[in-house]
């Protein structure tokens, strides 16, 4: 922390939840400061009422959840029985809390495209946010879950248009409409060049190491970080992602302020 001083720090896995010592490691990470901006990322399969209070407690900021279906299919996708049930009761009697940092994450493949906007419901009646990210073979190996066939491509988009309609002041969908349509495009043209990864954002492994990003496996030393952008950054040619972390860093600071803060600046709106 102290020699990348980062911004944002996402911890996920793996499963965060399953580290005893999650929590000092959160408090590690925020310092008693309130930088850096602290996303968890977890399925959720640990979490209880009273961890999810000690978390908010040493600084998580927002905690992001996986969700693939919008019912019992999301066990049997995630190879885990009784998980759907156990999100369906715990993510609305915390919604309820009040503190809105509750975003559910949704990677669309070729599983799932057809639950977009009843994730999307489920999302609204659980009283939390939903952000979607893209499919990437390279995590998996497997390219069967990427809908890049015309027909799927359409349906997608079809699909997230009508969920594009239905946005609201409330910041219901987090995604931002100019990465909702980078990510029609991802999944049109089978790939997004252009990634800096190592540059606008890297990956700290449980054991102390850097790698470019979660699915590029070249490892060095924190002494070593500037290496990454002139071995890695300036060389890459990868075009096989289009995760969350991706979408929003791939964006100049001045379009992510504009699209951050304008809801703030305008007379007319609510928030």
């Amino acid at each position: 922390m102290d020699a990348l001083r980062p911004c944002v720090v996402q911890v996920s896995g793996g499963e965060p939840l399953l580290r005893e010592d999650v929590v000092e490691i959160v408090r590690a990470i925020k310092g008693g400061d309130t930088v850096p901006y602290t996303i968890l990322v977890s399925n959720w399969s640990e979490m209880t009422e009273a961890k999810y209070g000690a978390l908010r407690a040493a600084g998580v900021n927002q905690f992001s959840v996986s969700l693939d279906f919008p019912d019992e299919r999301h066990d049997e996708f995630r190879a885990y029985p009784g998980l759907y049930r156990h999100l369906e009761d715990l993510i609305p009697r915390l919604a309820k809390l009040g503190h809105d940092d509750i975003v559910l994450n949704s990677c669309i493949t070729s599983e799932n495209l057809g639950e977009i906007e009843a994730i999307a419901d489920r999302a609204r009646e659980w009283g939390v946010n939903l952000c979607y990210s893209a499919y990437s073979a390279r995590r998996t190996g497997c390219r069967d879950y990427f809908p890049g066939s015309a027909e799927q491509v359409k349906e997608i988009a079809e699909r997230l248009d009508r969920v594009e309609a239905r946005r609201d002041p409330t910041n219901w969908i987090v995604n931002a409409p100019t990465t909702l349509q980078a990510t029609r495009r991802y999944f049109a043209d089978g790939g997004a060049p252009g990634c800096k990864a190592g540059l606008r954002f890297l990956v700290v492994t449980a054991d102390g190491w850097l790698q470019p990003c979660s699915m590029q496996f070249r490892r060095y030393s924190l002494e070593e970080r500037g290496r990454i952008v002139s071995e890695f950054t300036a060389r890459n040619q990868c075009d096989e992602c289009y995760v969350s972390i991706r979408s929003y860093l791939d964006k100049s600071f001045p379009q992510l302020l504009w699209e951050n803060v304008r809801g703030f600046l305008s007379f007319s709106g609510s928030r």
